[in-house]
């Protein structure tokens, strides 16, 4: 273990998003070659309130103090950033820990919502062990801004260009915000898609920048989970590089939130509530 603890460690302890791996035998037109390359790192990273463990996940061990703040968001455990406090990152070595303080009424409230099966890196509802709580109420989406196709278009083309560690892997999800003109305004990227919409969620609060403001582009199908995190953050629309799941279009009808699919630089789907969206011809009502 490492010589701090969870409760001496200051400010954001992190590793590399990717490391070099030797070794590697690469075939190309029948020939064979020893080569390196950079893959993707992922570690366990607990997230703590208090002394109790709520969740083990697996991700990449980068901007872990987003991650925690937009895991505490996304899933209602609170309701503001101004509920967090304390927030201590560790490494123990064999992975990473994220402890943080938040109010007793919230911490009582958790009682039942344990989720500590380690979680998969795909996995956005691993440890949850009852029907009602994977498929909980959503809140209302507000109403938003309303964009431009191109807007979402750019936002679409622009966002390969701010992934690093999957430029540098091929292995890594992304999760973005845009403004109303399709400008990226942060992104954050992780072996897990979950995780990076945890951490841009995470990211965006700390900024300061208001979720309903712009819209969330995924590289990533949009799966239900998706949504949910999506919507309990305050989000109003979601555009997403591949499919979504026919439970994430009925939980976005259901929200309100507009859900895009199928992002490519010639067009996109809309699965729900299209009206956010302006195709040719609408901008003059902008």
């Amino acid at each position: 273990m490492d010589s701090r603890s969870a409760a001496g460690a200051t400010g954001e302890e992190e590793r590399p998003a990717f490391a070099a791996a030797s070794g590697i035998v690469r075939v190309r037109g029948g020939r064979a070659a020893v080569a390196s390359e950079a893959v993707a790192s992922e570690l366990p990273v607990a997230i703590a309130y208090g002394a109790e463990t709520h969740v083990v996940m697996m991700a990449t061990p980068t901007d872990l103090e987003d991650l925690a703040i937009g895991f505490s968001l996304a899933e209602g455990i609170v309701a503001s950033v101004d509920e967090i406090s304390d927030l201590l990152v560790a490494d123990l070595d064999v992975g990473m820990r994220v402890a943080m303080t938040i109010p007793p009424d919230r911490v009582d409230a958790l009682v039942g919502r344990e989720r500590n099966l380690p979680g998969r890196s795909g996995c956005g509802l691993c440890g949850i062990s009852s029907i009602e709580a994977a498929l909980r109420t959503l809140p209302a989406a507000p109403p938003g801004t309303t964009v431009t196709a191109a807007a979402i278009l750019a936002a679409v083309a622009a966002l390969p260009g701010r992934q690093d560690a999957n430029r540098a892997t091929g292995a890594v999800h992304a999760a973005a915000m845009a403004d109303r003109d399709g400008r990226l305004l942060l992104v954050r990227e992780d072996v897990g898609r979950h995780n990076a919409l945890d951490k841009l969620v995470g990211a965006a609060a700390r900024a300061g920048l208001r979720p309903d403001a712009g819209f969330l582009v995924l590289t990533s199908r949009c799966s239900m989970e998706l949504v949910q995190k999506a919507a309990t953050a305050g989000f109003a629309m979601i555009v997403a590089i591949s499919a979504p799941t026919m439970l994430a279009i009925e939980l976005a009808r259901q929200s309100g939130l507009t859900l895009a699919g199928f992002a490519r630089p010639d067009g996109f789907n809309l699965y729900a509530h299209p009206d956010r969206v302006m195709l040719a011809g609408d901008e003059d009502q902008r």
